[in-house]
């Protein structure tokens, strides 16, 4: 249980200052917990609702998060995490697990990249702005749904990608959470595959670690930290995969 909260305590303090993090809360949750590969995805993104209002509140303290670039994202993640969890129930656990491995090598070598100040092709506010913002929002949504990664590992490489601030991108994650682990969540609660004693302490957990990331990102710089980052991701992306591929 000791190592079950610390790494739920690490993942916290990683998704508030990077965004990317709650992907390493599933593995732990299956080693540790001894969950199944659905009920581990769907714990997590039960406890990132938690993680979600926290980071956003603290996020908006410091005046990072911009409303008319979150709200169009949120609309499309509560449209695709419920089609997404519906998705997860039909599933095979092995099949997860190979798209869980697959996001978070993503989300490492992603992490390996400096962060890049785009300018978006598109205005401020515009109809196309509003349009990609909610297509980013519902890829984001039913992602978090299939898999229980929770919003940031997906939001914030591909906001960054269509050319949003990293800053920018990781204060609309933090919102994003509390959309699409809502959402998804519905639809877990229906199959009965989120542990909700698992789910509130680490939750617990993750809400103190969230506090000292969102410190850090608005205090020092992030190129070691998403260094590491990287590392452990694609280290325990591969891990997964290879475990799926030929131990199953």
């Amino acid at each position: 249980m000791f190592l079950l909260l610390l790494t739920a305590a690490i993942v916290g303090m990683l998704i508030g200052t990077v965004g990317v993090g709650g992907i390493l809360l599933i593995p732990a949750l299956s080693a540790f917990a001894g969950l199944s590969t659905h009920m581990a995805m769907a714990t997590a993104l039960f406890s990132f609702i938690f993680t979600g209002l926290l980071g956003t509140w603290l996020y908006q303290r410091h005046g990072s998060i911009d409303w008319g670039i979150t709200i169009p994202v949120c609309a499309g993640a509560m449209a695709g995490a419920y089609p997404g969890s519906m998705a997860n129930a039909m599933a095979s656990g092995r099949t997860l697990d190979i798209i869980l491995g697959a996001i978070i090598i993503f989300a490492g070598i992603y992490a390996l990249f400096p962060a890049k100040k785009h300018i978006l092709s598109c205005a401020s506010g515009s109809l196309k702005q509003r349009i990609l913002l909610m297509a980013v929002g519902f890829i984001v949504g039913f992602g978090s749904g299939l898999t229980g990664v929770g919003g940031p590992v997906l939001s914030v490489p591909l906001m960054v990608i269509t050319g949003f601030g990293p800053l920018t991108s990781i204060a609309t994650s933090q919102v994003i959470q509390i959309a699409a682990a809502i959402s998804g969540s519905i639809g877990n609660l229906q199959h009965n595959f989120v542990d909700l004693g698992f789910g509130i302490w680490v939750a617990m957990a993750e809400l103190a670690g969230v506090a000292a990331g969102v410190h850090l990102a608005h205090t020092i710089s992030q190129k070691a930290l998403k260094m590491v980052i990287s590392v452990v991701c694609i280290v325990v992306g591969a891990f997964i995969m290879i475990r799926s591929l030929f131990l199953a």
